[in-house]
C-alpha cells in the first residue's frame, strides 16, 4: 500500500533557489516567458506563445478567470502605531466571496493582522477623501482575525470600499512594495470575477490574442473560478504534511462544464494552473460523493484536506462521477455550483481529471511543490534542475511549464 500523505516528510520535497533566481518584476511581453515542456519523460524548451505545437488537436484548457482584490488596508491606533489588516474572504455565513464584496454599510471578513499586538480593543478608523473605514476585532481565532468593517457612506459595496483604500497584495517573496504597473501584470488578461488575494500566476503568460489564436485552431477553452487564498503562500512549517492546514478556498463551476468533462470521449484536459487543477480534482471527489449519497447536502459534498485518501469512497471513471454530479445539480436545481475545497493533492495522489497542467515554478517546501510532485513523481526533481541550469525565472513572476501526467 502506498505511503499516505500525512506522512511524507516535508524536507524531501525542497531545492536550492537562489535569490536572483526570483523574477521580481514580468516580462514586457506575457508570451514571450519561456516554456519548459515535459512530456513522456522527456523535457523540452520552448517560448510560451508556442505552447500549442505541445499540445494535442483535443486539447481542452481550462482557465481560472478570478480576479485580485486590493486586500491590504492599513490603519493607524490611537498611538500612531501601523496595523496592516490583510483580507483573506468573508465570514463563513457568507455563501460566496462576491456576497461578501456585495455588502453595503458594513461586512464581517476573515483577515490576517500585520503587528496585532499593538491592536487592542479600540475601532480603528481611516479617511480619505469623503468616505470613513472603521475595523474593530470580533474574534481573535487560530491563524487569522474575525473582523467587521463598517463604512460612509453606507451606500458603497465593500468591492468600492477595498478599491478606494486598499493595495494590491503582491506576494511577500518578491521582498518590494507594489508598484503601479502590479495593477495590470498581477491580474491574467482574462480576469473577471472579483474574489482572489494572490493571482493564478500561471495564466499571466496568456495574453487575448494567443488564446483566441488557440481557439481558432480548435482547441476547448473553458472557465471556472477559484478565489485564491492567501494559503498559497504558507511554507509546510511541520515536519511530516499531517501537520498542515489546507485553507478553504472558494470556487465556482458551471454545469455546462461538468458536462464537457464528463462526455465519453479522447480529449486532453489540460488545467491553467494549480488552481484550475485544484478546482478540476475537487469536481472528481464532489462526484463520488455524490454517488454515495445522492441526497446529500452541499456542505457534505466539499472537498477536505484527506478525502481523496479515503479507501472508504469507490474509486469512479471521470465520466460516472461527473454523471453523479450532474445528477445531484440538477436535483438542486443548480446552473452553478459555489462551495468551498480544502483539497490537498500530493504524492502518491493520480489525477483523475487533468491530462496536464500550465504552471509556474513554485516555492521548495510547499503545498504546491508537492503538487507539481504528485502530477510528474520524482521527475519534478529533473525539471527543477533544468530550469535552473538553463535560465528559468521562478515564482509568480517567473516562466512557465507544461507538465503532462506520468
Amino acid at each position: 500500500m502506498a505511503q499516505h500523505p500525512s506522512q511524507l516528510t516535508i524536507s524531501d520535497f525542497t531545492y536550492e533557489l537562489p535569490e536572483e533566481r526570483i523574477a521580481k518584476f514580468p516580462l514586457g511581453e506575457r508570451d514571450q516567458s519561456q516554456l519548459l515542456c515535459f512530456k513522456s519523460g522527456s523535457i523540452s524548451q520552448d517560448v510560451f506563445k508556442n505552447i500549442g505545437k505541445h499540445l494535442s488537436p483535443s486539447a481542452i484548457l481550462v482557465f481560472n478567470e478570478t480576479r485580485v482584490i486590493p486586500a491590504r488596508l492599513f490603519f493607524n491606533n490611537r498611538n500612531g502605531g501601523r496595523i496592516e489588516v490583510f483580507c483573506l474572504e468573508p465570514a463563513p455565513h457568507y455563501a460566496s466571496a462576491g456576497e461578501g464584496l456585495a455588502s453595503a454599510a458594513s461586512v464581517q471578513w476573515q483577515c490576517l493582522v500585520g503587528n496585532l499586538r499593538s491592536w487592542k480593543d479600540e475601532v480603528l478608523s481611516c479617511t480619505r477623501e469623503d468616505l470613513t473605514l472603521k475595523a474593530r476585532i470580533d474574534e481573535r481565532q487560530k491563524g487569522s482575525v474575525l473582523i467587521t468593517f463598517e463604512w460612509t457612506p453606507a451606500t458603497k459595496t465593500f468591492d468600492e470600499i477595498v478599491a478606494h483604500f486598499g493595495q494590491l497584495p503582491i506576494p511577500p517573496y518578491l521582498n518590494r512594495a507594489t508598484e503601479d504597473s502590479d495593477h495590470h501584470t498581477y491580474q491574467t488578461a482574462y480576469s473577471r470575477v472579483k474574489g482572489s488575494v494572490a493571482a493564478p500566476t500561471a495564466g499571466l503568460h496568456f495574453t487575448e490574442p494567443l488564446i483566441q489564436d488557440l481557439a481558432k485552431v480548435g482547441f476547448g477553452i473553458e472557465k471556472l473560478v477559484l478565489h485564491v487564498g492567501a494559503g498559497t503562500f504558507l511554507p509546510v512549517k511541520s515536519e511530516k504534511l499531517e501537520g498542515h492546514e489546507m485553507h478553504a478556498e472558494f470556487m465556482e463551476v458551471s454545469s455546462d462544464l461538468i458536462a464537457r468533462l464528463s462526455a465519453d470521449k479522447d480529449q486532453q484536459i489540460i488545467a491553467v494552473g494549480t488552481t484550475s487543477l485544484r478546482s478540476l480534482e475537487s469536481l472528481y471527489w464532489m462526484g463520488v460523493k455524490a454517488f454515495v449519497n445522492p441526497s446529500a447536502a452541499l456542505s457534505a459534498l466539499e472537498v477536505q484536506q484527506w478525502d481523496p485518501y479515503r479507501e472508504d469512497l469507490p474509486a469512479l471513471t471521470l465520466t460516472q462521477s461527473m454523471a453523479a454530479l450532474q445528477l445531484w445539480m440538477a436535483q438542486q436545481q443548480k446552473k452553478l455550483l459555489i462551495c468551498k475545497t480544502r483539497i490537498l493533492i500530493a504524492p502518491p495522489y493520480t489525477l483523475k481529471v487533468a491530462d496536464g497542467i500550465v504552471t509556474n515554478f513554485h516555492q521548495p517546501q510547499s503545498t504546491l511543490l508537492l503538487l507539481i510532485a504528485a502530477v510528474v513523481g520524482e521527475k519534478w526533481r529533473d525539471i527543477y534542475a533544468y530550469a535552473l541550469a538553463h535560465d528559468f525565472r521562478f515564482l509568480s513572476y517567473g516562466d512557465s511549464s507544461l507538465l503532462f501526467k506520468q
